[in-house]
């Protein structure tokens, strides 16, 4: 009797989960059948939606509600508390399963190569978003002292930070941030952010509604220059051929025309301010100088040999995400992905990594929408399907479920299972409920280990 398909995913998050989807929905799942085991390095699942969403924002938090709806299915097991290669190894995984497939994501800062970048004070804002989120692996406080900050960046996440150092602790407090990032937020000084794009509106990458969301807080007063709202042809064309990039100008023309308001805290959106260095004294940032730039036709920009300093104590740079290197798999470190055809791993020979698959982020990059990724998935188990079909997956030794809780226990590896998840879940609500919220976020790994019965 033939055994099912053994598909090992790594990573949690979505990219990983809407592959077990898209092998659940496959006619091999009808017979003989999947079997599918997520391995995950956090004690809990869902990665970027826990761990990269800010808590302001429950619509895109209910993504959950349908990731869970494919964790609970049967021929699926989750390995929370798990890490590769440190815990379980490719060669490792071989042994136990027909294909892999990875969907790590992106967690660190993209560099940005301007002066005094580095200096005490500048931050990443993949670090930043840690710390808010209740992240276990960075430190419990953050620094937010800073009455004057500028965020670098014109993307989802340049919003977010600059919305989470703008509010007031207690407008975030009905959200499920843990009690050391409320103090940290109650303790923060900030009352100017500056967000600079070194393009115009047409240009940024922020969602319309992303970007509404910015002027509904009582505390927050957007501000933008009438004299930022430039056009050329290229964003006349851009405009025309997107009705996001449509949406997002006409919101900000709206801003820069009405009269600034009485709001206490102020947020500056910038445009045509291209950062040229961080301004340091004592090694502690002191400012930001930006060059002011103008476009050139096509929708792109040129530097105009102006420069302006700005008086800011502490820099955000939101410039996008890389992901972290996978050992034993190809590396492009120019765009911090893994090199795929179709989903497929591709050596530096050009021949496919036999019955190794990339998904989401670490396959194209940290572009796009959640959803996006759901597309990237079918295209990757589709190319894994075809291999199956046509007998290119290697045969592993031990493919039996068991083995792999064997080999783990063997190992002394502490792992988290989907009932353990429920378990943690219900410790969150239950630490949420006498204050009137969902849920209070456990941070402490050795805490979510305890809650999760591993």
């Amino acid at each position: 009797m033939p055994r099912p398909l053994r598909v090992a995913i790594v990573g949690a998050g979505p990219a990983g989960i809407y592959a077990a989807d898209a092998l659940l929905k496959s006619d091999v799942a009808a017979g003989p059948g999947v079997s599918i085991d997520i391995f995950e390095r956090m004690p809990a699942p869902f990665g970027l939606i826990r761990y990269g969403v800010a808590p302001d924002h429950p619509r895109i938090k209910g993504i959950v509600t349908a990731l869970h709806q494919v964790l609970d299915k049967p021929q699926i097991r989750l390995f929370g508390n798990v890490d590769y290669p440190a815990d379980i190894s490719l060669d490792d995984l071989r042994t136990f399963y027909d294909a892999v497939v990875f969907s790590t994501g992106a967690t660190a800062d993209r560099p940005l190569a301007i002066p005094g970048i580095d200096l005490d004070g500048s931050y990443g804002a993949a670090d930043f978003v840690s710390w808010y989120d209740g992240h276990p692996d960075v430190p419990r406080t953050w620094p937010l002292q800073a009455e004057k900050v500028a965020v670098l960046g014109v993307g989802n996440v340049a919003l977010d930070v600059a919305r989470i150092l703008a509010k007031t602790a207690d407008e975030l407090l009905p959200t499920e941030i843990p009690p050391n990032v409320h103090a940290g937020l109650e303790a923060n000084r900030a009352r100017e952010i500056h967000v600079f794009g070194r393009r115009g509106p047409a240009q940024a990458k922020f969602s319309p509604m992303e970007l509404r969301e910015l002027d509904h807080s009582p505390t927050i007063e957007v501000v933008v220059d009438p004299e930022d709202i430039d056009y050329d042809a290229g964003s006349i064309e851009t405009r025309r051929g997107s009705k996001q990039a449509d949406m997002v100008a006409k919101t900000l023309e709206k801003w820069a025309i009405r009269d600034v308001g009485d709001r206490p805290h102020k947020l500056f959106l910038h445009f045509f301010e291209s950062p040229a260095e961080v301004l340091g004294e004592d090694g502690r940032v002191v400012g930001l100088r930006t060059e002011r730039t103008a476009l050139d036709g096509t929708g792109n920009v040129k530097g105009t040999g102006e420069f302006k300093d700005w008086d800011v104590t502490a820099v955000y740079r939101a410039v996008g995400y890389l992901s972290d290197r996978l050992p034993k798999l190809p590396w492009d470190i120019d765009s911090g992905t893994v090199p795929d055809e179709g989903g497929r791993v591709v050596q530096e020979t050009g021949e496919h990594l036999q019955s190794t698959y990339v998904t989401g982020w670490v396959r194209r990059g940290p572009v796009g929408l959640i959803g996006h990724t759901k597309g990237d998935a079918n295209e990757t188990v589709a190319s894994l399907l075809d291999d199956h079909a046509n007998g290119r997956l290697h045969t592993p030794a031990a493919p039996e479920p068991e083995a792999v809780e064997a080999f783990l226990g063997e190992r002394d590896v502490r792992f988290t299972t989907w009932e353990g998840w429920y378990r943690l879940d219900a410790a969150e609500k239950a630490l949420g409920e006498p204050q009137g919220r969902e849920r209070v976020k456990i941070v402490e790994r050795e805490d979510m280990l305890r809650e999760s019965g591993a």
